[in-house]
């Protein structure tokens, strides 16, 4: 998959995550026994397949209890690669669904709303400007609790319908554009994305960000961020967010950069510890700011 999308370019980088920044996502949501993960823009489902063998490494004599599987994406090519993917890897008790999933998400039932799983992971299409605010308003599933996003970019729509996507104590690690954490917050007046990440900062719903390295993805050179997400916060976690710059943990290589192992350990250990690492200045703990969703 790698080698596909670097001989395809940005067309083909819009279907792959690079698979070291899919290893950090499984780490940092830690995938528990007989539980279920959800990728909403799957893809090839990389994300997916990571959280799975992250799972047999640190389980390997309980493979029968692996979380299940599921997936949605809209494109019938890469959903067919999606599940290829799934068969050579022998993780056929998956569940993948085509089409829209913002339009039409594929595990909800009529008038019961969204299927919750217990993790989510997704790398959704950065600054999408197909959706206008009257899908956002008139959403039969009640995912945009929180606000509708601008027509210009429906990076924190994504946030919202996984949220709305996890159970009362699931965890999610979504990747997005670094203006998504930023956009609208110098200005006076008012922004929806800035109204967006404020709501969902006092809903204690973040439970941490990450600054990735530059030049990672294939479609684009932007460093990209993790947001994590958490529905159940332990008690001596409630209130705060983890800000984490993990920008200079990366090689050079042709014909992008690669996160290194060194930098998944170390992100991975910091959301663990909860605790500042003053030896490499890893991270700083942020606060609930009423001005705005991601101010430390």
């Amino acid at each position: 998959m790698r080698k596909f999308a670097e001989g395809q370019g940005q067309s083909a980088g819009e279907f792959y995550t690079p698979k070291e920044v899919g290893c950090l996502m499984a780490h940092l949501i830690d995938p528990q026994p007989y539980r279920t993960v959800y990728d909403p823009t799957c893809g090839s489902a990389g994300l997916l397949i990571k959280c799975r063998l992250l799972f047999e490494e640190r389980h390997p004599k309980e493979k029968s209890k692996a979380p299940k599987l599921f997936g949605q994406e809209l494109n019938p090519v890469t959903f067919a690669m999606a599940k290829m993917n799934m068969f050579l890897h022998d993780y056929t008790d998956s569940t993948f669904q085509i089409g829209d999933t913002f339009t039409k998400p594929g595990f909800a039932a009529e008038g019961a709303g969204l299927r919750r799983f217990d993790y989510v992971v997704a790398n959704p299409m950065w600054n999408q400007d197909n959706y206008d605010e009257t899908l956002y308003e008139n959403d039969q599933w009640k995912r945009f609790e929180y606000g509708a996003a601008p027509s210009s970019s429906a990076d924190w729509g994504w946030l919202q319908h996984i949220a709305a996507s996890l159970t009362e104590n699931g965890r999610a690690g979504v990747v997005l554009d670094t203006g998504a954490v930023s956009r609208g917050s110098g200005g006076k007046s008012s922004n929806k994305e800035k109204s967006i990440r404020q709501a969902l900062v006092e809903a204690d719903v973040i439970e941490g960000v990450v600054l990735l390295p530059g030049n990672l993805f294939y479609n684009t050179s932007a460093p990209g961020v993790i947001v994590v997400l958490n529905r159940d916060k332990p008690a001596a976690r409630k209130g705060q967010l983890l800000l984490v710059n993990a920008s200079a943990y990366f090689v050079k290589e042709k014909p992008k950069n690669v996160l290194t192992d060194e930098g998944i350990a170390a992100v991975s250990q910091v959301f663990q510890l909860w605790e500042k690492k003053r030896e490499t200045q890893l991270c700083s703990y942020g606060r609930r700011s009423s001005r705005d969703g991601l101010q430390p």
